[in-house]
């Protein structure tokens, strides 16, 4: 839903500046960047990408154990998050020093209802998958480059993986495709889908289809694929998870097969995805 996400984004305006919250987003993004590449992203990419979700928050069942989908917003003030956890985290406190007048209150409850209400709007899900499989082939070039620097046992072949964001990539631009000429002229198409509730319902599933039963090494409670809180790091995310964390903790043994997991759960969701498309065509 990244596209949805910017969308909301770009409609509300910015607590602090005269420009959208986007906008702002844009701002802070190119300031923290701190490679080229990374600046040259958030100069040129049409969407600003959503973080990757850990842990520390209610949605931590929902996403890491359940699959499903989720999305965490806020404010964390200019210094980064406040008081949080702290005794002085108080209504006086906020009112008289955080947001004396309510401007980041307003703004966050302008994007929260402006998502609740587009959702409930919606005739179709405004789930889109060809920027997440943009950002799973990032993340499988960062697991490229680490993997040539760790040293390992033998070669690392990430071709497995390589190959399921291909096909990912594929299945959502058809995809796609298909939810553009089916919006077109006003949704007509949209308005006459017979199988509109399945279509929904294959939709919202469809970040199931990243979980493993099995769950990750070591801690089967922690069952999504593409992420999960790092062992080691508290709430901090580690995406492919299983694949990551074997390299960097040089369990040799458990690569492979965490690079046939991820890759059979990206495949799944690509079959899902085709399914979504051939209801969405209406066959």
């Amino acid at each position: 839903m990244e596209r949805f996400v910017n969308d909301v984004a770009r409609d509300i305006k910015d607590p602090k500046e005269n420009q959208s919250l986007w906008e702002g987003m844009k701002d802070r993004y190119l300031k923290r960047a701190r490679t080229d590449e990374d600046k040259k992203e958030a100069r040129e990419r049409p969407d600003l990408r959503i973080g990757a979700l850990g842990s520390g928050s209610d949605y931590t069942p929902f996403i890491q154990h359940l699959g499903i989908a989720s999305l965490n917003d806020g404010f964390g003030g200019e210094g980064g998050g406040g008081v949080y956890h702290s005794i002085y985290d108080s209504f006086a406190w906020y009112t008289r020093f955080s947001d004396t007048d309510f401007k980041y209150g307003r703004a966050l409850s302008g994007v929260n209802g402006t998502i609740v209400m587009r959702l409930a709007d919606c005739e179709v899900l405004p789930f889109d998958f060809t920027d997440l499989a943009d950002t799973a082939n990032k993340y499988a070039g960062e697991l490229e480059a680490l993997a040539k620097k760790s040293n390992p046992a033998k070669p690392i072949d990430l071709g497995p993986l390589k190959s399921a964001v291909k096909t990912l990539a594929e299945s959502a631009g058809r995809y796609d495709e298909a939810f553009r000429k089916a919006s077109a002229n006003g949704g007509a198409a949209l308005d006459h889908l017979k199988q509109e509730k399945a279509l929904n319902e294959m939709l919202f599933r469809s970040e199931r289809r990243l979980t493993s039963e099995q769950g990750l090494p070591r801690r089967d409670w922690f069952k999504h694929l593409l992420y999960a809180p790092g062992f080691y790091t508290g709430y901090g995310v580690k995406t492919v998870p299983g694949v990551r964390e074997a390299i960097e903790e040089k369990q040799w043994t458990e690569v492979d097969p965490q690079i046939k997991n991820a890759s059979a759960a990206l495949a799944a969701l690509a079959a899902q995805i085709d399914q979504a498309t051939q209801l969405l065509e209406g066959q």
